[in-house]
């Protein structure tokens, strides 16, 4: 059995064999409160902390310099503050884990208290678990016993011999919230207390009275504080609208008569959280051929309590001041309202790979014990430094380059900012300077390149940071064709029936391929000759050779001959025969071919009219037709300097074809009738069942048995007559229409 203090025996082997895995511990502790666990911790030693009793409250802020929020009671209603921490601080015992194990939920039914729980405590991770949860259960380590809360029927002597107050140790509120303070306090025997009083402590440490709270009533002192001030049940004290200012320190002090007086206060920490920071590269560009060590950015955290301290970023690793190298250098600024801006300047060298280094800003603060950050956008800077490389290149819409085509000469350098371009082009042993103001952004542009194009191109750069120059050279090839030209042999005279040859020949630096076509486009030939056989007016006059280049997509050329067959004229399109009136006004028409062009002449008077389409002639001739004209007719004549042609026009006079046109026309319409009238009576006669034909009826006359002069006609119908069931004999009686499915007509006689 263990004992508590001098106050007798209370049940700690049973205590014990629940909560330690030795039964029979001893635990002893003394009146100044401290705890022998020598033997539970395997090691001799104490701890300057009396034994956890049932109720206590557990601050958990501030576990081995981690804060948690809030105060957390494990076991009981009764808010008591246990000395196992000071000052927010665990005074670690000898041993690096500790536990802390409260009695069973079974415990709460003999004690009567109404929170029962279970927890445990580990140094390196000082948070409370339970039981079953985190890495290692609660009954793998030491632990404290939570002792009978005083006055219990464990141990009814360990009462409290004096009076005991409990403040937390610091209260944090956001600026502009309502701050909750209390005073909790144990007087023995459950005395009443005299009276409560509220101070803060002012700028010169003096205390300044709030509240005075006696059983009589509560008086408020006239303070800045008077309106923002309530007492919640509890007696604890609320403050809204929370200032900067409030940020001090807050005591209560609680008189009990025979039990003396006693005190305790709070630290009241306001905060503001502040606004994300905005950054700033620097202007301009920065050299990496700087003397100084230059200004990267500026960062800047508006609004905020307590101040914040700001870090720097490179590529999302934290910079470090370096003498001489990277600097930083911070300026804190506290606005009317109380709130602080901070602000930061980074000083750091940049070489030429920073030209893709990204930097940000961090503000971190301070918020319930625990660090927070809110970082600002990354910014990329403009860094200045010469070119190392430069590369030219051709830039055209094929990738062949052919005459006609729009080039673009490209020059491109890997200094910044960008430096000075020329162009030059060489010319046997000089080089001409081809710059532009257009050009000086590194763009030279050709248009309509020729042969003459082609050549060597130089670009060259020169650096305005440093003076210097670098060139680059580029071979231009322009794909031409040149010297197109067709030949005919033979070159003239030539008459209907004759041949020609036609010979196609051009100049290029790349394969060429001949193809031939006729005035109307049509392909008629490939290979660079092309032979016309068998002359006539009719053969096409144009002829077109295109030249093209198969390995330069486009490129190619065409020449055009003419050839002109000469013949006597043919007359190819008369009006005859005409059939007119006597006194009618006609035209006559007589179209011929022929080259050298030819006339056109008329055996009668008349008005004549010529056009000319191609190497075809058309004339047209009005005339009155007489009676003269209707026996003549008429005659063309076409004639050139190498023969002539003549063709007569016979006019029929259309009255004496009347006569024949009408006895045409009634043998016309009497065979339209006789066709309907026939078509009518077969009609009839397969309506009433005479004519079989179709699949309503057919003839069997494949029977071997059957002679010449005995015929039999097998009908079938598929169906009953549309006036339905029954069908009317011959002799007027009516017959079913099963019975007229299936007959046979004797055709012998």
């Amino acid at each position: 059995m263990g004992k508590l203090c001098s106050q007798g025996c209370c049940g700690w082997a049973e205590l014990g064999r629940e909560q330690s895995s030795s039964e029979g511990t001893p635990w002893e502790c003394c009146r100044d409160g401290c705890l022998t666990a020598g033997l539970l911790l395997g090691q001799q030693g104490q701890s300057c902390a009396r034994a956890v009793v049932a109720g206590d409250v557990l601050p958990l802020n501030g576990v081995l310099g981690t804060q948690l929020p809030g105060d957390t009671p494990l076991v009981g209603a009764r808010p008591v503050l246990s000395p196992l921490w000071e000052q927010d601080r665990w005074l670690e015992p000898m041993g690096s884990l500790w536990m802390l194990k409260a009695v069973g939920s079974w415990l709460s039914l003999l004690l009567g208290w109404d929170t029962v729980s279970r927890g445990c405590w580990h140094s390196s991770a000082p948070q409370l678990l339970r039981d079953g949860d985190g890495d290692r259960p609660c009954s793998d380590g030491p632990f404290f016993p939570i002792h009978p809360a005083p006055n219990s029927k464990f141990c009814p002597t360990a009462a409290a011999s004096k009076l005991e107050i409990s403040m937390p140790a610091v209260v944090e509120v956001e600026i502009g919230g309502t701050a909750r303070i209390e005073c909790n306090f144990y007087i023995p025997e459950n005395a009443s207390y005299t009276y409560i009083d509220w101070f803060y402590m002012d700028r010169s440490n003096r205390q300044v009275r709030l509240y005075h709270v006696t059983a009589s009533g509560v008086l408020e002192d006239d303070t800045d504080y008077k309106g923002r001030l309530s007492l919640e049940e509890g007696k604890a004290l609320s403050i809204s609208s929370v200032t900067v200012q409030d940020a001090r320190t807050f005591m209560c002090q609680v008189g009990a008569g025979s039990y003396g007086m006693g005190e305790s206060s709070t630290e009241l920490r306001v905060y503001k959280v502040p606004k994300t920071p905005e950054i700033e590269p620097s202007s301009g560009g920065i050299s990496v051929r700087s003397n100084e060590v230059p200004e990267i950015a500026k960062c800047l955290s508006r609004n905020s309590f307590p101040p914040p301290n700001i870090t720097w970023h490179k590529n999302g690793e934290q910079l470090h001041p370096k003498e001489n190298e990277v600097m930083m250098q911070s300026t804190l600024t506290r606005e009317s309202s109380g709130l602080y801006t901070v602000s930061s300047v980074l000083y750091a060298p940049v070489t030429r790979e920073d030209r893709h280094s990204r930097y940000h800003c961090t503000v971190h603060y301070w918020l319930r014990g625990q660090q927070h950050a809110l970082e600002s956008q990354e910014v990329k800077l403009n860094i200045f430094y010469s070119t190392k490389h430069l590369k030219m290149q051709v830039v055209s819409s094929s990738a062949l380059v052919k005459e006609g085509d729009n080039v673009t000469l490209v020059c491109e350098a890997d200094g910044n900012p960008p430096p000075v371009f020329s162009f030059f082009k060489k010319n046997l042993d000089e080089w001409q300077d081809l710059s532009s103001p257009e050009s000086d952004g590194g763009v030279l542009n050709l248009h309509d390149v020729n042969k003459s194009s082609s050549g060597t191109y130089r670009c060259q750069s020169l650096d305005l940071d440093d003076l210097s120059q670098k060139e680059e050279d580029v071979d231009l090839v322009v794909n031409y064709i040149e010297g197109v030209r067709v030949k005919m042999e033979p070159s003239s005279n030539l008459r209907e029936g004759d041949d020609v040859k036609l010979s196609c020949d051009a100049h290029s630096p790349v394969a060429l391929n001949y193809q031939w076509s006729d005035g109307k486009g049509e392909k008629v030939g490939e290979g660079n000759q092309l032979v016309l056989r068998n002359l006539t007016f009719e053969t096409s006059k144009t002829f077109s050779c295109k030249v093209m280049a198969p390995s330069v997509p486009g490129l190619e050329q065409s020449k055009q001959v003419f050839v002109t067959v000469e013949g006597k004229p043919r007359i190819v399109a008369i009006s005859s025969p005409l059939y007119v009136r006597q006194d009618e006004v006609v035209n006559l028409t007589c179209k011929a071919i022929a080259f050298p062009r030819p006339t056109v002449q008329w055996s009668i008077n008349g008005t004549a009219h010529e056009y000319m389409d191609n190497q075809h002639i058309a004339s047209n001739l009005t005339v009155r037709v007489s009676h003269d004209l209707l026996q003549a007719g008429a005659k063309c004549r076409v004639s050139n300097t190498l023969g002539v042609s003549e063709k007569h026009i016979q006019l029929v006079d259309q009255k004496s074809t009347a006569e024949s046109q009408g006895v045409i026309i009634v043998a016309i319409i009497v065979a339209i009738l006789v066709v309907a009238v026939l078509g009518a009576v077969i009609y009839f006669l397969h309506k009433k069942g005479k004519i079989p034909c179709g699949r309503a009826g057919k003839q069997d006359i494949t029977k071997p048995e059957a002679r010449k002069d005995k015929i039999v006609v097998e009908v079938k119908s598929d169906k009953l007559s549309e006036e339905a069931g029954l069908l009317q004999g011959a002799n007027g009686e009516k017959r079913a229409a099963a019975d007229q499915s299936e007959k046979y007509i004797d055709l012998r006689n």
